[in-house]
């Protein structure tokens, strides 16, 4: 499994063109060659490619919004051939689908419908998940609509760990249960503080989660990229934050 950047830790310093240039920058000298594109400010996607071929970063996924998949896919596509990206994710479900099995059973077909257009175009839709997606609607969680109504070819996954944990599932039974259904994960720890009930995001191997047993599910399952993003870096800048995701992972022997 490579491991990549996922931008969206470092938006606030994606606002302009020059702060992209800047940050990409950053990531390739912290020691990462490859970047998930998320929370990037305007700027021209051929514009993104030279700066991101200047610092020899590859991009390998994306987040893009639900209006962009739904009203301008012949952008997206366009855009993703450009990158030389495959994986086309979606950040997260729509309000409107989230609170009845109903809402996630027309998602799974509308997410079909958008990831057979993808396919044809040589590319692959990737859903990533939240905590939300583990409520129950008559036994069966959200996740488990999705998992089953969606078509399989058209619909890949991109488990967020922390996520998962937060959702009150288990992250490597998940990952073992989408083999095949994903290339992509996003690798984000937990951490329990002394406030009963609250818990943080963490730099990877900084939390609670039992990262060696998630990354040998991945491997298990053949996972092609680990994207290390951080929602929110209480500690430290996001800068220093992702790097210390990338030198816990090398000792564990990923991203060397």
């Amino acid at each position: 499994m490579k491991i990549a950047a996922q931008l969206y830790t470092l938006r606030d310093f994606l606002k302009t063109p020059e702060d992209i240039a800047a940050t990409l920058k950053k990531v390739k000298q912290i020691g990462y060659n490859a970047v998930q594109v998320s929370g990037v400010g305007p700027i021209d996607s051929r514009r993104l490619k030279e700066l991101a071929d200047q610092e020899q970063l590859a991009i390998c996924a994306t987040h893009i919004s639900y209006g962009d998949l739904t009203e301008k896919l012949d952008e997206v596509i366009e855009k993703h051939q450009l990158w030389n990206c495959k994986y086309v994710g979606l950040g997260g479900l729509p309000q409107e689908f989230r609170d009845s099995r109903e809402g996630y059973e027309k998602f799974a077909k509308i997410a079909t419908d958008i990831g057979k257009k993808l396919r044809e175009a040589g590319l692959q839709f990737i859903y990533h998940n939240h905590d939300f997606e583990f409520v129950k609607f008559d036994g069966k969680t959200g996740m488990d609509i999705l998992f089953e109504q969606a078509d399989p070819e058209a619909v890949h996954f991109e488990l967020d760990v922390h996520w998962v944990q937060a959702g009150g599932a288990d992250p490597a039974a998940w990952i073992e249960k989408v083999k095949g259904r994903m290339m992509v994960v996003h690798l984000k720890d937990m951490k329990v503080t002394n406030n009963r009930g609250e818990r943080l995001f963490a730099e990877v191997g900084e939390g609670n989660m039992n990262f060696p047993r998630i990354l040998q599910a991945c491997v298990d399952t053949g996972v092609e990229w680990g994207a290390v993003e951080q929602d929110q870096c209480y500690e430290r800048n996001p800068f220093d934050s992702l790097e210390i995701s990338l030198r816990n992972l090398q000792a564990l022997g990923f991203g060397k």
